[in-house]
């Protein structure tokens, strides 16, 4: 497998990138390890936290430039479908990891071990909350491929996480760029030693299972939703159907009661 799924800890399923000899690129392989790991953390109920991170020196450096489908792969799609149609099944393939990384009901650590490049950068920006290692490296990419740099849903997340005038600086270079850049302009939240880093997203994982199950998985859909939402009465609205959902929950007077007897707190997800 190109992708192993560990439980590292109660509530936390690590999803580790595992091509080390290839930077971890993403070829046909890892991409569908990856699409059916995310699929089975979304219909495990135990699991609270996701934490992605890669093997060896790197994250992700991007797509696998030696070939992302095996010859004999893309003669089959080409005599199926013709070039059009083949490549943008392959592009909505490749495309899709962001968007299931995105979508996931659980709040997403990335632990950038290394280089995060072009579909790399996508899997870290589809993230929730990002952390680095120093020798992480950081670059959209595309575009010195000779593509345009909007691509995996980056044109659309990264302006996002740290404003349009940095995001579009970075996508038409395609500059590589350190890990203290990346927590300058907000694009991971710390920078720590590489021998720190999964403990340091444990850390962030546990703090998170403080609150509610259902509180957490409502707050992250609501987020995102509201950078989407046109208006600020509409945002409100959004967050009022929220707040009375999570009120009538078991686990709901169960934060309450754990917060004032200064306990840990035991969640049901109800």
């Amino acid at each position: 497998m190109t992708v192993s799924v560990t439980r590292p800890a109660e509530g936390i399923t690590q999803i580790t990138l595992s091509r080390p000899e290839a930077l971890n690129t993403l070829d046909r392989r890892l991409t569908g390890d990856l699409i059916t790991a995310l699929d089975e953390v979304e219909a495990d109920t135990d699991c609270r936290v996701v934490i992605v991170t890669g093997a060896g020196r790197a994250f992700c450096a991007g797509l696998d430039l030696n070939g992302y489908l095996p010859p004999d792969g893309w003669a089959d799609e080409l005599d199926r479908l013709g070039r059009a149609q083949a490549q943008l099944v392959i592009q909505r393939e490749i495309a899709g990891l962001a968007q299931r990384l995105h979508s996931l009901r659980q709040p997403v650590i990335a632990a950038v071990n290394g280089p995060a490049a072009g579909g790399g950068l996508a899997l870290v920006a589809a993230s929730d909350i990002r952390i680095a290692a120093p020798e992480a490296v950081f670059a959209v990419s595309f575009i010195r491929a000779g593509f345009s740099a909007c691509d995996i849903g980056v044109s659309w997340l990264l302006p996002r996480l740290i404003g349009a005038g940095r995001a579009h600086e970075l996508m038409l270079t395609g500059r590589r760029f350190s890990a203290e850049y990346a927590r300058e302009i907000g694009l991971v939240t710390d920078v720590v030693p590489a021998g720190e880093l999964l403990d340091r997203a444990m850390a962030l994982a546990a703090e998170i299972m403080l609150n509610p199950p259902i509180s957490v998985e409502l707050t992250k859909q609501g987020m995102w939703l509201a950078l989407e939402t046109p208006g600020f009465d509409a945002a409100v609205e959004f967050e009022n159907r929220q707040q009375v959902f999570t009120s009538f929950t078991e686990d709901q007077p169960e934060a309450v009661a754990a917060f004032l007897g200064k306990r840990s707190p035991r969640y049901r997800r109800r």
